[in-house]
């Protein structure tokens, strides 16, 4: 995948570009089938498939939302738009400036004059542009003047449950990290780095790996069982989010006691997979009932974690392509 990091890198019209325009946080099922549509209508075509995205997050630069989490970091974003077989990605700095522009203004100087487009591909509740003013109905209009086509998807879904970055968002904050996946089609992880902790869990008999992440959301406070990738080797872990009650920490701390493993991991990155939330945190009487609690904690994860394989980009894309 080409990737411009502003309309300035584009200097020449793409060959019969088919275009989708969002935010895409959390690449879900909704956005998923969206790109599936994009690339299978470039093929049909004999163009290519192209996304353009906004870094930052449009509601983070107008103060809509502003404790708006992000699913993803926009790295992880840019790698699941390209292993959804993507050729193009235009990831716009979304300035106040930006945001000024009419929606027409958009469609003519820089879809039109600068990419080239052929064939547009939104979702039903899509809109852009100052005041939101970029509607289907704007949209078809300017398509008839310019050449492109618009391609109108209906709300996604399966099961009664729509696909949402919002309804993601709130599983995923409540802790339910096993039903999230029906709506992100993969388990959700995070990554980060090693660094040095209050080393209680080695005290206790457990040592665990104190990890740093980049990533705006994490889910709910709690005992978590969870895949672990390191340098591409997999292990099943017990993870714990929160303050550590007992202790009484002052901030929030992920750390993942990793089975079967005694390699230094200081300043090393790592990767989590979110696979089923076991409990709540709680504040134990004293270090034995806590000790008893984490090994029937690890006892637990094991059993969960057994048969299971982590879901990721590769797996849940691929065999999906056109």
């Amino acid at each position: 995948m080409i990737v411009f990091r502003n309309i300035d890198e584009i200097h020449e019209r793409l060959p019969h570009p088919v275009v989708t325009i969002g935010n895409f946080d959390g690449v879900h099922l909704g956005h998923r089938e969206i790109f599936r549509r994009v690339t299978q209508a470039a093929a049909t075509l004999g163009g290519v498939s192209m996304v353009v995205t906004f870094i930052p997050h449009p509601l983070k630069v107008l103060g809509l939302k502003r404790e708006l989490r992000l699913i993803n970091t926009y790295p992880e974003k840019e790698l699941l738009i390209e292993t959804s077989g993507i050729d193009y990605l235009l990831t716009i700095p979304f300035t106040r400036e930006f945001a000024a522009l009419s929606a027409e203004y958009f469609v003519r100087e820089i879809l039109v004059g600068k990419i080239g487009i052929k064939r547009l591909v939104i979702g039903y509740d899509y809109a852009f542009g100052k005041n939101r003013e970029g509607s289907i109905e704007l949209l078809n209009r300017l398509g008839k003047e310019l050449g492109f086509t618009v391609e109108v998807l209906e709300q996604v879904g399966h099961d009664n449950i729509v696909y949402s970055s919002t309804a993601v968002r709130k599983m995923i904050a409540e802790g339910q990290v096993r039903e999230v996946v029906k709506l992100i089609g993969r388990h959700f992880s995070l990554g980060g780095t090693v660094e040095h902790g209050k080393h209680r869990g080695k005290e206790l008999g457990f040592p665990t790996a104190n990890i740093v992440t980049e990533k705006e959301l994490v889910p709910k406070p709690g005992v978590y069982a969870v895949k672990v990738k390191i340098d591409g080797a997999e292990y099943d872990g017990a993870c714990n989010i929160g303050n550590n009650p007992t202790f009484g920490n002052e901030r929030v701390t992920i750390e993942v006691f990793i089975f079967n493993f005694t390699e230094d991991l200081y300043g090393r990155e790592l990767r989590l997979y979110f696979v089923d939330r076991i409990r709540d945190e709680r504040k134990y009487p004293d270090v034995s009932t806590l000790k008893a609690a984490i090994a029937a904690d690890i006892e637990r994860c094991r059993a969960l974690l057994a048969n299971v394989s982590i879901i990721e980009y590769h797996e849940y894309l691929d065999g999906d392509r056109p």
